[in-house]
């Protein structure tokens, strides 16, 4: 800089010669290196340095912003690298791998999966068709025709000598029947061990998905999973299912009263048995007897008939669950001596169900509406062998009921309390075994450790039956008690409070 008088640097009153300084810089690359920055050709000393701070900074950031970019892209590139040369040895390390043992692995994804691995080479283009084990899902984000197409056209081709497991969910009634029975028909020549038909949508016509014959005379099947109104189960006179271990029906419809019953009669090794019913499933009764039968599973979710029978006799039965939110079917229920768990819904009449699970380890209980103390079950009910009680009931005086069970299960260790509504509408009676040393139960002197209640409400019952709890658990080791969150308090359902 030339001819110029530089003061504080304030700009003002800059001159050379009574005028205006000219600043000229002629070799401004010296200055800033490759950067160039417009000069105005007039312009005070402080703006100057500011012009030039301004252009350092931004000429740092840019270098360093350069920097730090081939930094990120050389990072990068070494993790790509890397990660190619680690796919590259899984590929490897899986190009040595037996077709056999590509197409067991291939069993552990989804089938749509499967079939994409056809795209990564000549090798893998016909692997997928090995794989013993088939999900076809219908639902709104795929077409239908798709995937109908694809098992018309692949499910002949399949070269795996046993299909394990064929799985077809339709969510829509665009499937055709005949084309489920064809497709169920060639599972079975390919000896399937699980089969799972799955109708979910609703359906408003008469059944009319027939099952194939073959079907009931499969030696090789395990698993039959049936669900869908519209399908029509009709057994023929030749059947034998000498494998059947797990058989699952929901809300199917029978051809006759008796072919349930006839079904079960001809599969000797049967263990598991859930039965979902409709209003219109054409069975009046239903007879269980299976000598070899383990676990048995009723959800009666009120579409059944009050006139409905149930007839069960299972004495190899371990575990126990019925929903029964009708409460007014006819039971006989064989006593079954080895069941361990039980899981029991019902609206009223334990009765039925109590005198048939007396040896029950682990008993579910949940009660929904109120009844007579008369209709609980009669004495002579001993639960010898019950040690933990999960018990949710709906109604008034449930301690009531409560300390009957406590009475009747000397064994018990754990007790889980849920009281639904239990004394909202009637009013509270003090009881009088809490005050009685003779008649506090067995279990809770002996062998009570764990208690839990559940929405606790804080009502002069709920507060007696805990402190009789608490007071006489002589080996309690764990208590807990949960308050109810909603919005209904003791002092709004209970006139009683201290």
């Amino acid at each position: 800089i030339e001819k110029c008088n530089l003061e504080d640097g304030d700009g003002e009153g800059m001159k050379a010669n009574g005028t205006v300084c000219n600043i000229q810089i002629q070799q401004r690359r010296n200055a800033f290196g490759r950067r160039t920055l417009p000069l105005l050709r007039s312009c005070s000393v402080g703006a100057y340095n500011r012009s030039v701070v301004v252009g350092l900074s931004a000429h740092h950031f840019r270098e360093r912003s350069l920097r730090d970019k081939r930094r990120w892209s050389i990072q990068r590139a070494l993790h790509l690298e890397a990660l190619a040369d680690s796919l590259g040895s899984v590929m490897d390390r899986i190009s040595g791998l037996s077709d056999e043992l590509l197409a067991r692995i291939l069993t552990f994804v989804p089938t749509k999966v499967a079939v994409s691995t056809s795209i990564l080479s000549k090798r893998w283009e016909f692997l997928w068709t090995w794989v013993p084990k088939l999900e076809f899902v219908d639902n709104k984000y795929e077409s239908y025709l798709a995937i109908k197409d694809f098992i018309n056209k692949n499910l002949p081709l399949l070269k795996a000598p046993v299909i394990e497991s064929f799985l077809l969910k339709c969510c829509s009634s665009f499937f055709q029947p005949e084309d489920i029975t064809q497709w169920v028909a060639t599972t079975v020549s390919r000896r399937i061990v699980e089969l799972d038909i799955d109708c979910v949508y609703c359906w408003s016509g008469d059944p009319c998905l027939l099952l194939p014959s073959s079907l009931f005379t499969c030696e090789s099947l395990v698993t039959l999973k049936l669900n869908g109104e519209m399908i029509l189960l009709d057994v023929p006179r030749t059947i034998s299912l000498p494998s059947l271990k797990t058989l699952h029906l929901g809300c199917v419809t029978y051809s006759k009263e008796d072919t349930f019953r006839l079904l079960l009669s001809y599969c000797p090794v049967l263990e598991d048995l859930v039965i979902r019913r409709s209003g219109h499933d054409n069975a009046k009764a239903i007879v269980v007897i299976s000598p070899s039968l383990q676990r048995l599973t009723l959800p009666l979710d009120g579409g059944t008939s009050s006139s409905d029978e149930f007839v069960i006799v299972t004495p190899s039965l371990k575990y126990f669950n019925v929903e029964d939110y009708n409460g007014r079917h006819s039971y006989f229920v064989a006593h079954m001596r080895k069941v361990e768990e039980a899981d029991i819904t019902v609206d009223e009449y334990l009765e039925m169900v109590f005198e048939s699970i007396t040896s029950v380890k682990r008993l579910s209980l949940c009660v929904l509406f109120d009844f007579e103390e008369r209709y609980m079950y009669h004495d002579g009910i001993f639960f010898s062998q019950l040690e933990h009680l999960k018990l949710g009931v709906s109604f008034d005086y449930w301690s009531k009921f409560l300390f009957r069970l406590l009475r009747d299960a000397p064994k018990l260790r754990v007790l889980k309390l849920y009281v639904y509504s239990g004394g909202r509408f009637k009013k509270y009676e003090p009881i009088s075994w809490n005050n009685d040393p003779s008649a506090v139960p067995t279990c809770v002197l002996e062998s009570l450790e764990t208690f839990e209640f559940a929405d606790y409400r804080g009502m002069q019952e709920e507060r007696d039956f805990v402190s009789f709890i608490i007071k006489n658990a002589c080996h309690l080791k764990s208590s807990t008690i949960t308050p109810c969150t909603r919005m209904e308090t003791c002092s709004s359902t209970d006139s009683s409070d201290d």
